[in-house]
């Protein structure tokens, strides 16, 4: 059995859903797994490489999720400013609203805010009068306040770089059927190999090419700092996180081998910190290319019973 990690790390939609199911949710862990996230690589729009699968995005995940469990929602958009103030009113602890994607760098309690960086977030909403919001931020903000606008401007999420609307929330969480922790994860096993199996238009190779191409970037001098900066400050440590996760709880399940390959991958995706940290772009691409033929070493394993 792999050691669990327990720590910090931006599981913001798997945090955010577990606050919203209450008493009866698994861990952020299970539900990180559930929703499909560790299970690829993708090069977004070509250039923004993402340990997850290519054409996954969390509001993808999140469905699934929800629906694996038993569980069910309301999903979808205010539509306007106007509508979205009166939705935030609505709140409260007993009616949570979880909201996202938003704006992360415009939620105006975080330091340095201000200045839109296309990165998405979750939070969970439990209050709002005409001028200010209360929400639970999972990155490390609970009871966090600012103004209804810079909430609103957040919410827009017009900077987020995957397909969704202004204003998207999911309400009214009601369990429909008792789905227990292990059958959920065993049942979520074939949507993980069609997730293995995936391509689009910004990896058209699927998660092997993804590192191959990012090894490529590294090796030739051709890395962006601003993709360095988002490798080194989210994508590994989400990667290796969600990765770290899904071996544990597949030997949970009696899936040794997947575990021991998710465990592997787990390793790869967090030794990339420190040499893209320190420069050593070579180490970078040596453990890229060390890491892209284990995706279908995965999914040959989850296909083996």
């Amino acid at each position: 059995m792999p050691l669990r990690y327990i720590g910090s790390g931006p599981y913001c939609y798997a945090n955010s859903l577990a606050m919203v199911l209450g008493a009866e949710a698994p861990e952020p862990a299970v539900l990180e797994m559930l929703t499909g996230s560790p299970f690829g690589m993708q090069m977004a729009d070509g250039r923004t490489p993402f340990f997850d699968p290519p054409g996954w995005n969390p509001g993808i995940g999140l469905d699934a999720a929800v629906e694996l469990l038993g569980w069910t929602c309301e999903r979808g958009t205010a539509g306007t400013a106007a509508r979205a103030r009166d939705r935030l009113r609505d709140t409260g602890p007993a009616r949570p609203l979880l909201a996202g994607p938003v704006e992360l760098g415009l939620l105006s309690h975080r330091p340095a805010s201000g200045t839109a960086i296309g990165a998405d977030h979750f939070v969970v909403v439990i209050g709002a009068d005409d001028e200010t919001v209360l929400f639970h931020d999972p990155q490390g903000h609970p009871y966090a306040t600012i103004p209804v606008d810079d909430f609103l401007a957040a919410w827009r999420a017009d900077s987020i770089d995957y397909p969704c609307e202004p204003f998207t929330m999911r309400t009214d969480f009601r369990r429909t059927a008792h789905v227990d922790t292990e059958t959920a994860l065993r049942r979520s096993l074939d949507a993980a190999r069609r997730w293995l199996a995936a391509r689009d238009a910004g990896s058209p190779g699927g998660a092997a090419a993804a590192a191959e191409r990012l090894a490529e970037l590294l090796e030739t001098g051709r890395l962006e700092p601003w993709q360095r900066d988002h490798l080194v400050h989210f994508a590994v440590r989400v990667g290796a996180r969600r990765l770290a996760d899904a071996a544990v709880l597949l030997a949970g399940i009696g899936r040794g081998a997947a575990a021991r390959i998710a465990e592997r991958q787990a390793r790869l995706v967090g030794a990339l910190q420190y040499p893209l940290v320190s420069g050593d772009d070579a180490a970078a691409a040596g453990t890229l290319r060390a890491l892209a033929p284990t995706y279908a070493h995965l999914a040959d394993a989850l296909t083996t019973a």
